[in-house]
């Protein structure tokens, strides 16, 4: 990539406009290299190393900007690309787009960038009043949404070099909430700060949080991220199964790291062809998915969806015809009803499953 930037470089696209409205644009030109940033980033710095012995065969020695040209191209290429998405929101390569990198991030977006092929388009989430859209007020996120915060501020400040500060990171009840333990009370389903040793009941039940019940909480959360790192290249089903079994009564149902393990075992029955199980698992996902990704996020219409094509499969119709019928508006607002997702997958499911709900209730 970085050595095809070289070359339109040379061509003039330092001055090529990338445009974000009708009017406004901006340039490779403008945009900040991070220069500093990446020299004290000891990863960055071996990466953009490797980079130079790669493009000493990419790119002509007359045609070679300098090593400080090098790194510029190499802040502004790292910080303001995209991952490319195909229709079921999995990376398949990077891209520069120059006109929609001015868009900020938030963990609690206003918009959303997805993808065509290789083309971009960003969509708004909720209704926007002016006639002019103003860029300062539009927000995408660039992380996976569904960490806690710790982890989102993390991977922005070594991804992307700034501390977020957005309405979400500052939301302290979500802080806990995906952190959050069960209940020893299996007939409650309130929630538990267990990280926060000064809750030492539950505050609906008035259930006792013991030590024991923090050390359990402690012991199974350990284990489950051991496992999700063992997990991240290569998902083993029984894995899944032994952490979900190790969650009951102890994680809640809100616990990220309890969706994780879950949203592997759901892809992972897929896999494997065990429709009811990832039936089951899907459903378990559904309240975690829109919490954390929120009710009109292409995460959760494509879990809506998946789950809707196999409820399909396996004959549970009017299930079926409910989880596509609410995918439906959803992936109308995130992709539009000319993307090849929604008029080549969901519309002709959603037509099958009203085909056979109408044979069901002849």
């Amino acid at each position: 990539m970085m050595a095809r930037i070289i070359r339109k470089l040379q061509k003039g696209g330092d001055f090529q406009k990338g445009y974000y409205t009708a009017k406004y644009y901006r340039r490779f030109y403008d945009l900040m290299t991070h220069e500093d940033d990446i020299k004290k980033d000891p990863q960055r710095m071996e990466h953009f190393q490797s980079l130079l012995v790669v493009l000493q065969f990419l790119v002509e020695e007359a045609a070679m900007p300098s090593n400080v040209e090098l790194l510029q191209i190499f802040g502004k290429m790292c910080i303001n690309s995209f991952n490319i998405l195909d229709d079921e929101m999995n990376s398949i390569g990077t891209g520069m787009y120059i006109g929609t990198s001015i868009i900020d991030h938030s963990c609690r977006p206003n918009a959303l960038a997805t993808f065509d092929g290789s083309t971009i388009h960003v969509r708004l989430l909720e209704d926007y009043h002016g006639s002019e859209v103003d860029f300062s007020k539009i927000f995408i996120s660039y992380i996976d949404l569904m960490n806690t915060t710790e982890e989102r501020k993390t991977r922005l400040r070594t991804q992307y070099y700034f501390e977020c500060n957005c309405e979400r990171c500052r939301d302290e009840q979500e802080l806990w909430l995906m952190n959050a333990g069960a209940c020893p009370n299996v007939d409650c389903d309130e929630p538990i700060p267990m990280l926060d040793r000064k809750v030492d009941k539950c505050p609906r039940c008035d259930t006792a949080i013991k030590h024991s019940a923090r050390e359990e909480y402690r012991e199974v959360t350990d284990f489950t991220l051991a496992q999700l790192a063992k997990m991240k290249d290569i998902t083993y089903m029984d894995i899944c199964q032994l952490c979900l079994k190790k969650h009951e009564n102890i994680l809640h149902y809100y616990n990220v790291w309890y969706l994780k393990v879950l949203d592997l075992a759901f892809e992972s029955a897929i896999n494997m062809q065990k429709w009811e199980d990832a039936i089951g698992y899907g459903l378990r996902l559904k309240d975690g998915f829109r919490k954390y990704n929120g009710s009109f996020h292409p995460l959760y219409g494509l879990l809506l969806l998946k789950i809707g094509k196999i409820q399909l499969l396996t004959k549970h119709i009017v299930e079926a015809l409910q989880n596509i019928n609410d995918s439906e508006k959803i992936l109308r607002v995130t992709h539009g009803e000319e993307h090849d997702l929604y008029k080549s997958q969901l519309i002709p499911l959603l037509c099958q499953a009203a085909g056979e709900y109408d044979m069901l209730n002849k």
